[in-house]
């Protein structure tokens, strides 16, 4: 019989995976509608596009200054080395190489097991520092197939942690069933047009690192995965507006 759990964390702090990019972005201003307080975990996995780790701190400054209501609720902000995941890593988002679709229909963008550590690594950061809330970008509405970004995945996930930790720690996606114009259109929703102007032009997405000139959907190559899902998310979400 499992005992009751014990109460070190605290369901009204959260702690947000946030890479720099547009979806971890926007699920941070979620957070900060949502809870009195908020710190942020990124992770450096030896990733290509090591550009949105310099992203991050420009977001979260722009963040501040745009919205003071948010920036009492924004605490810390980590950054935790995860290096031996590029290590043992054989993907196009850690080694120099083409992007394509592997013999099992996944793309070989695909990191194994990259979210099941994060988030594990995340909710031991989260227990030390007193939060009960965890919050990350995954989606499978819009996404390569990544079997750890799926919604069962998250779940089983919520209460492996949970258990491990003897206590509640709940895992939040707020874009799992967000197309990626409607993830534009949160952001919208959350902070109108000054959090989308911020996500278009600093955050980071593109799968090859590249920030070149700035396109009327953001930075980027314009041709790797992560660009066209944001391009054409853009693009859906701009038609909704005319």
């Amino acid at each position: 019989m499992l005992r009751a759990m014990s109460d070190a964390t605290n369901p009204e702090r959260a702690l947000v995976l946030f890479s720099g990019g547009q979806d971890s972005t926007t699920c941070l201003a979620w957070a900060l509608q949502r809870y009195a307080e908020v710190e942020t975990v990124g992770f450096d996995y030896g990733q290509r596009h090591a550009v949105e780790l310099d992203c991050r701190p420009v977001v979260l400054a722009g963040l501040r200054a745009a919205f003071p209501g948010w920036s009492a609720r924004l605490g810390a902000d980590h950054l935790l080395d995860l290096r031996t995941l590029g290590q043992i890593s054989d993907t196009a988002l850690t080694q120099p190489r083409a992007i394509a679709l592997q013999a099992g229909g996944l793309p070989n963008t695909f990191v194994p097991g990259r979210n099941l550590l994060f988030l594990t690594y995340a909710a031991a950061l989260a227990y030390r520092r007193g939060a009960g809330v965890l919050v990350g970008g995954m989606c499978e509405t819009d996404y390569s197939g990544y079997p750890d970004c799926r919604d069962l995945t998250m779940q089983a996930l919520q209460l492996a942690l949970s258990l491990g930790l003897d206590t509640r720690m709940q895992v939040h996606t707020p874009l799992m069933w967000l197309d990626k114009a409607a993830t534009w259109a949160l952001a919208q929703q959350l902070g109108g047009a000054a959090l989308v102007e911020l996500i278009r032009r600093e955050t980071h997405t593109c799968y090859l690192g590249m920030r070149g000139d700035l396109h009327d959907w953001g930075h980027g190559c314009g041709d790797c995965p992560a660009c066209a899902l944001r391009r054409r998310g853009w693009q859906a979400f701009e038609a909704a507006r005319a």
